[in-house]
């Protein structure tokens, strides 16, 4: 089984270590990774802020390139696999009103789609793991991600790979399926929204007594964990992969 690694400009940018948790759980399930090279952003900041024209020009290049990696991956099971709900549901849903009146790019786009996923799911649904022979010592409570839970609906997969990580406690707190207040330029367009959004989610997390809050979407939790951070909570905040990365080992 190969899994092309479709790794999001955050991840790239901001936090390349969740990309490297991901390579290190996959490999130790024995699954050959590989990591297209002339992969770019998936365009979704430039199609939320109504530029469909350029997300359409970076949207082509995906289509190309992880068609491309799929090719080379014929003859056995080939799949593309990204760290976050939020990239994933902008191929998988959004990449259609893209390309709407284009059938050829919708026929390439669907042998794409078709083997896309996001991490959990990956894992749960395809690889049909959920001890994935991790180890954490502490309360762990999980905030799902709007466009993973509204647009993918998958919900479960993440909890079961958090339930199944041996020293862990999980607790699921008030509101889990509220958003942060993040949303890409939301969060900068209408801050006192957003931040009020935020502060519920904060007062969710913190009411559960956990000291970790794991999500599958790094703008998540960079939103999360700044305020966190501002405001000297003991809370860490990890994402799925890198809790699933932790062996306990070392």
């Amino acid at each position: 089984m190969r899994a092309n690694l479709f790794i999001t400009c955050l991840v790239d940018t901001f936090f390349p270590q969740v990309g490297e948790s991901m390579v290190g759980v996959l490999e130790r399930l024995g699954v050959d990774v590989r990591f297209p090279v002339e992969q770019t952003c998936c365009g979704q900041p430039a199609f939320n802020s109504g530029y469909r024209a350029d997300a359409r020009s970076v949207a082509e290049r995906f289509v190309s390139v992880f068609g491309e990696a799929l090719s080379q991956g014929e003859g056995e099971e080939s799949y593309v696999v990204c760290p976050s709900g939020s990239c994933t549901a902008m191929v998988k849903v959004f990449y259609k009103e893209l390309f709407h009146n284009e059938p050829r790019i919708l026929e390439k786009l669907r042998r794409i789609t078709d083997r896309t996923y996001e991490f959990s799911e990956f894992l749960v649904e395809v690889v049909g793991k959920t001890d994935v022979g991790a180890r954490y010592d502490g309360v762990v409570t999980y905030h799902d991600s709007c466009h993973l839970l509204r647009e993918l609906g998958v919900k479960d997969a993440p909890r079961e790979l958090i339930s199944s990580v041996k020293g862990l406690e999980f607790r699921e707190m008030p509101l889990h399926d509220s958003c942060c207040g993040f949303g890409g330029t939301f969060s900068i367009k209408f801050p006192k929204v957003s931040v009020s959004m935020l502060d519920e989610k904060l007062d969710s997390i913190t009411g559960t007594g956990a000291d970790t809050v794991v999500s599958s979407d790094m703008g998540c939790l960079m939103n999360i964990g700044g305020a966190i951070s501002r405001r000297g909570i003991p809370v860490k905040v990890m994402h799925l992969a890198e809790l699933l990365a932790n062996t306990g080992k070392g």
